[in-house]
């Protein structure tokens, strides 16, 4: 299964680089669009259709199946003791980061306050942790996958939850590229099921855009960061309201 989700996630992304919408998409195989964009997100493909797009679009099956068994070989998350390493050295953790975001030696140094000579050597650790090929000429290779992320509560996202939460939330979220909703609802456990799926998939979308994005000039990137939660919860001053014995109600709190 998960070698057939990353063979439509390199059919997907192929499409996207000819520049072939799903509309497009959709007029050239006799289908909605609608019924594209369902099929491309269930990843729910018959090998006919397949084959259909394939011969549509003019895309070679050889090509995307070679860039999924690429994307096989890459890591999706390091170990326990790897993510302790790197959060155990800030400098180390600005350069894992920085790689991830696909900064070049000199595009640190410009940065941040490390030389050259620093950088390279945080380098040669993460090469030796199976994080980064280091290549000639300081190039970096990243041996993560698109769909790369730190351990669920593991070292550095609790890092990021005792030191950073406070400081990240502490924005009014009203500025430039500022966003935050808080939506409290109350659902089945079928619709909380398919929200928990949907939020996963804009997540892995936007680490997906992420790459695509890479390739343009570092001056037209732009850090950001995207958090995404979702839980039964309800305010301690509603659960203080609560009659005795009676359970809160099953909230999703959504941020």
């Amino acid at each position: 299964m998960l070698q057939a989700t990353a063979l439509i996630d390199s059919l997907k992304r192929e499409l996207k680089a000819r520049g072939i919408t799903y509309a497009e998409l959709a007029m050239r195989i006799g289908m909605s669009e609608a019924s594209i964009k369902r099929m491309f997100s269930q990843k729910n493909f018959t090998l006919q259709r397949l084959d259909e797009i394939l011969k549509a679009t003019g895309i070679d099956f050889r090509d995307i199946a070679l860039i999924a068994h690429d994307e096989s070989r890459l890591i999706s998350e390091l170990s326990y003791a790897q993510e302790k390493e790197i959060i155990g050295d800030t400098k180390l953790f600005v350069v894992a980061v920085s790689v991830l975001n696909h900064l070049t030696v000199e595009q640190i140094v410009q940065t941040y306050q490390v030389t050259e000579a620093e950088v390279v050597k945080y380098l040669v650790r993460l090469d030796k942790i199976g994080f980064i090929e280091l290549l000639p000429n300081n190039r970096v290779k990243l041996l993560v996958s698109r769909t790369f992320r730190w351990i669920p509560n593991g070292p550095i996202q609790n890092h990021f939850r005792e030191q950073a939460y406070s400081d990240y939330l502490e924005s009014k979220f009203d500025g430039e590229n500022e966003l935050m909703r808080l939506v409290n609802v109350m659902l089945s456990k079928q619709s909380i099921a398919a929200l928990l799926n949907r939020l996963t998939q804009v997540a892995r979308e936007f680490s997906q855009q992420h790459q695509e994005d890479a390739k343009l000039p570092y001056e037209d990137r732009y850090a950001i960061s995207f958090m995404v939660a979702a839980r039964p919860w309800m305010p301690k001053k509603f659960k203080e309201l609560l009659r005795p014995q009676q359970s809160a109600p099953k909230l999703v709190r959504q941020k």
